[in-house]
């Protein structure tokens, strides 16, 4: 499997379909700038990465950034894109079941169930929203670990966030030996409940769907669009030629600590 290597991460250059054929267990991460800018500075962000078998673009930009470093990524696999299609996929694929993570209360539930209306079979098999800071209460991670166990899920699917939903798989996924197939896809719950508007294909396409992301949730995401991933282009345009080292993130750490009085 050929690998595209952005900033300190090597993406897997994967289309959609190659990669549903190819994925029969493992650990399913979607970088997307945020990640890569998180993955600069946060050590265990980068440990937990380093447990994926697969990274799979889940941004235009970095199709962009790809493309312009002459190595470019064949698609954009987004997560809101991609838990539709696994689950068409598996759709008459009794052993696939699988357990949704994330969401505020009661909306994966929802997405449980619109999921298996719209595949016509159970598919999902259980969900839950955990409270917030919910990783940092090991009662309750013991009780979602129970629930999952449980469940007779094969397949994990977490939504709560990067870089809280790869730690948390990091930390915990051998105490879930039933599941094959764990994927960290963000907001993808909060869409297929509905809850979340997704943007216009076309904006999507021009790599534009962090602004209208922006647009809907400016309170959540200002920090992160306007002030955390603003290097990137910069680190880009070094590793371009061949500046760039990971190392010389202690050069932006008076970038990072005026970010955190925001």
């Amino acid at each position: 499997m050929k690998k595209i290597k952005v900033l300190n991460l090597e993406i897997d250059n994967l289309s959609q379909s190659e990669f549903l054929a190819d994925l029969e267990s493992g650990i399913v991460f979607t970088p997307n700038v945020d990640h890569l800018m998180k993955l600069q500075h946060d050590s265990d962000f980068v440990q937990a990465y380093g447990i994926s078998n697969y990274k799979v673009c889940d941004s235009q930009i970095l199709l962009y950034a790809a493309k312009f470093l002459g190595t470019p990524i064949k698609e954009k696999i987004s997560g809101s894109d991609l838990l539709p299609a696994f689950c068409n996929y598996h759709k008459h694929h009794e052993h696939i079941k699988i357990f949704l993570l994330g969401a505020r209360e009661g909306i994966a539930r929802q997405a449980q169930q619109k999921i298996n209306y719209k595949i016509g079979r159970k598919i999902v098999v259980d969900s839950y929203s955990p409270s917030f800071g919910f990783e940092n209460n090991e009662q309750e991670c013991r009780q979602i670990i129970n629930m999952i166990n449980q469940s007779d899920a094969t397949v994990l699917v977490i939504g709560v966030g990067a870089p809280k939903q790869e730690k948390w798989i990091y930390k915990y996924r051998e105490q879930l030996p039933n599941i094959k197939i764990f994927m960290a896809l963000g907001a993808t719950i909060d869409f297929e409940a509905g809850k979340l508007q997704r943007s216009p294909k076309w904006i999507s396409q021009i790599g534009l769907e962090w602004l209208f992301r922006l647009y809907c949730e400016p309170k959540r995401l200002w920090k992160r669009y306007l002030v955390e991933n603003l290097p990137f282009l910069f680190l880009i345009v070094q590793q371009k030629f061949n500046f760039y080292s990971h190392k010389k993130k202690k050069q932006n750490r008076n970038f990072w600590k005026m970010a955190d009085k925001f």
